[in-house]
């Protein structure tokens, strides 16, 4: 029988609650109308009941969500006027409040941080869980405070440092592929992988998201946290189980031993920014001219870095992870390419490069490519795709994230010690740039990146 949850959202008049956060919870009860959730909104505006239930329904209905499930919860949200850092207005939010909690953090990562601290001087009921944005902290030393905060309030499986990445359909397929089949698992090694590439690149600039974006950067948004742990549900050893402690000690022990490439930040990572161009019809102006950007920060909108994960199985081989904005062809996948045979006997034509294997992004694809020989020349080698069409995915991304925080089951949420561990190994490479060790390139919006980049294999 599902618990009796209270879904309470800190910061719900903004963006992200509105864009992802209420969709997805739309979706969610739309296939499972099981679960029993009341819903309650806070935030510093001065809404009232109909007006956040409007905008309840209006974000239910934009993820096609239907159902007795999904009118319920509209019907019956609420919405309180709240400060979200102010330890009474918490406590008075709180009070009273039905079944277990589940406290979300829709907020600016400092406020978030700010709210935490605030929660100190609260007494949560018994069960209590604690949902954050990324990213956790700023370095390695503020995500190691944060989670001491946290752990002050209530214990490490009732947090969930939230990353959608781990929601996302193709990358809970990669564990399929893998672990269920021995024609693949047997070679998923440095010894026949010789490169892995996972790359996140997006047409969209910067829309309008200029406060958060300028700080961070693509490095930071992008490859410090969505892509590291992408990497780590590719690099990881077999987990006994699937449940949260088994897989998130697997990916936990990927991070630790991942380092950037060679040890040399200036050489093993590139930066650029877009300028103005033109996406097909659309004129996209350059990054430094966008609203709210100082150009003074030098934030870069691509950045590619190359990583080493030191293990038995993968030392030796490069991960590059590249993610982008204002792409015009943008690729969203991870591939492995493997190493060509050793020996290929006399007789063939043509060439024989090692096969690749691609996991595509957004709509969801798997792929193998493989050399093939026949036609006209029997011995005359060429490429060959197989390729299946795995879906959008039924859910959205945010859909798999609230299953897991309404269901008490942290499996896909970032742990604590690996949060720590992606800033670490971003570390070195943010030293480097601020040091102006890697020159801020630059490429138009709508081509694939500066005109002096080596490509990376496709």
């Amino acid at each position: 029988m599902p618990v009796e949850t209270t879904l309470v959202v800190l910061g719900v008049s903004g963006d992200m609650a509105s864009r992802l956060l209420l969709p997805a919870l739309g979706q969610l009860l739309h296939r499972e109308p099981e679960h029993r959730i009341t819903l309650i909104g806070s935030d510093t505006k001065d809404w009232t009941d109909e007006h956040f239930r409007d905008v309840v329904r209006a974000a239910f209905a934009g993820a096609g969500a239907t159902g007795a499930a999904v009118r319920r919860v509209a019907e019956h949200a609420t919405y309180r006027t709240a400060d979200a850092t102010s330890a009474d207005d918490l406590r008075a939010l709180l009070h009273g409040v039905r079944g277990r909690i589940a406290l979300y953090f829709a907020l600016p990562p400092a406020v978030a941080e700010a709210s935490c601290v605030a929660l100190g001087d609260v007494d949560l009921p018994e069960g209590t869980m604690l949902a954050l944005e990324k990213p956790f902290g700023t370095d390695a030393n503020s995500a190691e405070r944060l989670n001491e905060v946290l752990a002050r309030l209530v214990p490490e499986n009732q947090v969930f440092r939230v990353d959608h990445f781990l929601g996302r359909s193709t990358i809970l397929n990669l564990l399929g592929i893998r672990f269920a089949n021995r024609a693949l698992e047997p070679v998923w090694n440095g010894q026949e992988v010789e490169s892995v590439v996972i790359r996140y690149d997006e047409q969209l600039g910067l829309e309008g998201r200029a406060g958060y974006y300028d700080r961070a950067g693509a490095l930071v948004d992008m490859i410090q946290s969505h892509l590291l742990q992408a990497l780590a549900f590719v690099a990881m050893e077999p987990p006994a189980t699937l449940d949260e402690v088994d897989l998130r000690d697997a990916t936990a022990a990927v991070l630790r031993a991942t380092r950037v490439w060679e040890d040399d930040p200036a050489q093993s990572s590139r930066r650029a920014r877009y300028t103005a161009g033109r996406i097909g019809r659309r004129k996209m102006p350059s990054y430094v001219d966008e609203p709210g950007v100082d150009s003074a920060r030098k934030t870069e909108t691509l950045a590619e870095a190359t990583f080493e994960v030191a293990t038995a199985r993968w030392a030796g081989v490069p991960f590059t992870l590249r993610s982008g904005k204002a792409i015009g062809d943008p690729r969203r996948e991870m591939v492995l390419r493997f190493r060509p045979v050793p020996h290929l006997p006399k007789g063939f034509t043509g060439d024989a490069p090692g096969a690749v294997l691609r996991f595509s992004l957004a709509p969801d694809q798997f792929s193998l490519e493989l050399n093939v020989n026949g036609g006209e020349d029997p011995f005359h080698l060429h490429r060959d795709v197989m390729d299946t069409d795995l879906g959008q995915g039924s859910t959205l991304a945010y859909s798999e994230v609230l299953d897991g925080i309404l269901s008490g089951d942290p499996t896909l949420a970032v742990r604590g010690d690996a949060a720590v561990q992606c800033w670490r190994i971003v570390q070195p490479i943010l030293d480097a740039w601020a040091g102006d060790e890697v020159p801020l390139d630059e490429y138009a919006a709508g081509s694939e990146g500066p005109e002096g980049w080596t490509p990376l294999p496709v």
